[in-house]
């Protein structure tokens, strides 16, 4: 491999989260050393997931159904969406097996110093989905961060006139905290204390 191609590799891998340029060098070291074992199966399994997985168009969630698992599922309870901010948040409270219902993925929060409005967040597909028949709650996951906050304001806003109970989550979500770092102990506490926004 040409010390460009490798290059390349490092400098791809220090995009990712929580890798920087040395701890990419050093995974692509280490990927070099297990080519036949790790780097080959790791790259076809990247380019079939790359092939294969789409966002589901009601939720937003990644699978590789059309739409996912979870909106076609039977044994969820449909009465029920949860707002998520993205999809590792959805991922988070999938782990803590407290919540049976449907998701809902915003794909981030308003954001005045970002340039994020309501424009770029999927908050007419949710305003769809509530004005279903079935659907009875809406519990707003979202982070308790300044923009966490603010768009759970908005949304609740949004939501009035809807035949909706609108709730958040309660104790257990540290202010300042994002959902995909708890633990799954708090995450189902918090989701079980949920309260209404009003």
């Amino acid at each position: 491999m040409a010390k460009t191609e490798i290059d390349r590799l490092t400098q791809l891998l220090s995009r990712l989260p929580g890798l920087g340029p040395r701890s990419a060098r050093r995974a692509v070291l280490f990927l070099m050393k297990k080519r036949e074992s790790l780097m080959l199966p790791l790259a076809k399994a990247m380019t079939d997931a790359a092939a294969s997985i789409v966002n589901c168009p009601t939720c937003g969630n990644l699978d590789t159904e059309n739409p996912c698992a979870i909106c076609q599922s039977p044994k969820r309870d449909h009465s029920k969406i949860c707002v998520v901010e993205e999809v590792g948040d959805l991922w988070a409270l999938e782990r803590s097996g407290a919540f049976k219902g449907l998701y809902h993925v915003l794909g981030g929060t308003l954001s005045a110093l970002d340039g994020r409005g309501p424009a770029q967040l999927n908050v007419n597909q949710l305003l769809d989905r509530a004005g279903e028949t079935h659907v009875q709650e809406i519990i707003l996951a979202l982070s308790a961060t300044v923009d966490g906050q603010t768009t759970g304001h908005y949304l609740t806003e949004c939501l009035t006139g809807y035949e909706v109970d609108v709730s958040k989550l309660a104790h257990g979500v540290p202010v300042g905290g994002s959902l995909d770092y708890l633990d799954d102990g708090t995450l189902t506490a918090a989701l079980k204390a949920r309260r209404p926004t009003n």
